[in-house]
Formats: structure tokens, sequence, C-alpha cells
């Protein structure tokens, strides 16, 4: 049962991004309930990174309307103001770490939460800290990334992400750049934040990982979502021959 105390619905109407000639996102349509771990599949190429970076326009939408709780926002007329409440209700973890390399796991932690949530200093070094000893990297709080395995700076990356407090948290492809030996311990911190009933919605290739961790899976081929549903169904009985197919590749 989802836990409705876990902030507002979420809902996206219409997206559409194009780049150049191609059309990547071709009128996406989703709502995410309070407390909803959603999983996206589908083949490369088919604008699932693309989506989550336009919840939070990391890349700008050409057309839709994205709701979180009392905000809304229109792509073809956003503002400044607008996208940035945005980004504040949402908070993203990427493929590739995206770490400051010049600044300590505590500071990159630190980092939004003085520039964009305005805490002051001493609040959020604490925070930060406290954030680092629930990952596991309480003894990594003063070291660079530079000298941190890739599950390491990963875990900080998921880090940085809940220690803003979103309403929904966007995770890219979190294990696609880690040597194998790392993946365990980032699919470890995702399904602690999970259980915590956080807002997730989730780009990944971990198939297996999908399964445990969603309550939907959402399949996507050429920028449209084809079929979506628990886990169970999608995995053992889909319906689209699309989605019976790429399951067949991957598996």
């Amino acid at each position: 049962m989802t836990d409705t105390t876990q902030g507002p619905a979420i809902s996206i109407s219409g997206l559409r991004k194009t780049f150049g000639d191609s059309v990547v996102l071709d009128g996406i349509d989703l709502t995410i309930q309070p407390g909803e771990r959603i999983v996206i599949i589908g083949p490369s190429g088919t604008g699932k990174s693309t989506l989550l970076r336009c919840l939070n326009f990391l890349d700008a939408p050409d057309a839709g309307l994205i709701r979180i709780g009392d905000l809304e926002v229109e792509a073809a007329r956003a503002s400044k103001a607008e996208i940035l409440a945005l980004r504040r209700r949402t908070a993203f973890v990427f493929q590739n770490y995206a770490l400051f390399a010049n600044k300590t796991a505590a500071e990159n932690i630190m980092e939004a939460l003085i520039t964009v949530q305005k805490q002051p200093r001493a609040e959020a070094e604490a925070r930060a800290r406290e954030i680092l000893a629930e990952t596991g990297l309480a003894d990594k709080a003063d070291a660079y990334p530079a000298s941190l395995s890739g599950g390491q700076q990963q875990r900080v990356g998921i880090g940085r992400a809940m220690a803003l407090g979103a309403e929904l948290m966007l995770f890219d492809e979190p294990t696609s750049a880690l040597d194998p030996e790392w993946v365990g311990e980032v699919l470890a911190l995702m399904h602690k934040v999970a259980e915590e009933r956080q807002t997730m919605l989730i780009v990944t290739h971990e198939m297996q990982f999908a399964r445990e961790i969603a309550d939907r899976v959402v399949f996507m081929e050429g920028g449209r979502i084809v079929e979506q549903g628990p886990p169970a169904q999608i995995f053992d009985a889909p319906q689209d021959p699309r989605t019976r197919a790429f399951l067949r590749r991957v598996g």
C-alpha cells in the first residue's frame, strides 16, 4: 500500500522533446503517486534519460505540463522562478556521479544545502555528516572523490540527493558507470532509500533490481510509453510484443 503522507502526487502530461529533427519524447503522460517507486526500462536511445532530465529542466522540454503538488510548470513558458522551484522539489542522481573533484564528500553534499536551500554552513555540514553515516561513509567525510571507489562516489551522489529531502528522486542509470564489484553496494543503498517510501523514478538496465524495487515498471520505446504495470505483469506476462521482444533480448 502506498503511503500517501510522503508528499504530493506528481503528474506529467504531453511531455515532448526534440533534438534537431529527432523526436526523443513524443507526448509522455505519467502519474506518480506519493511514495511510489517507478522503474523505466527500454532500449538505449529511446528517451528514458531525457525524460528524467526534462523533469527538472536539465534538458528543457519543448511542450507539456509537469505538476508536483501545487506547483505546475508549463514547459513552453516556464519562468526561471518556476524552474528553480521544480528543481527544489526534485533531486537527481547521475550515472557518472557528477561530484565536484575539488570538494570533499561532505562538501559535495553541503553544496546544494547551502546554495539552493540557503542553510547555514554549520547546519549543512551536520546534515552532510549525518547522511554520510546513513550511507555507510562516515569515515569518508573528508575524502576527495579521486580517493573513493566508483561505488563510494555514487553513494555520495545518492547521499547528496537524500539530503535535499526532495519530493521526487530521479535516478539515471545509477550503476551503469560502475565496475561490477561496486554495483551491489549502490543497489543496496537504493533499497534502503526505497524503504523510507521515498518517491523514486529510476532508469536502469538492472532487470532483477527493477523487479525487486519497483511498484510499477514502465516500458518505453521510440520516445513513448508502450506498456506499464506491476513488475510481475511486465516481466512475466507482458502484453505488448515490443515489450516481449525487449525482455527476450536482455534476458
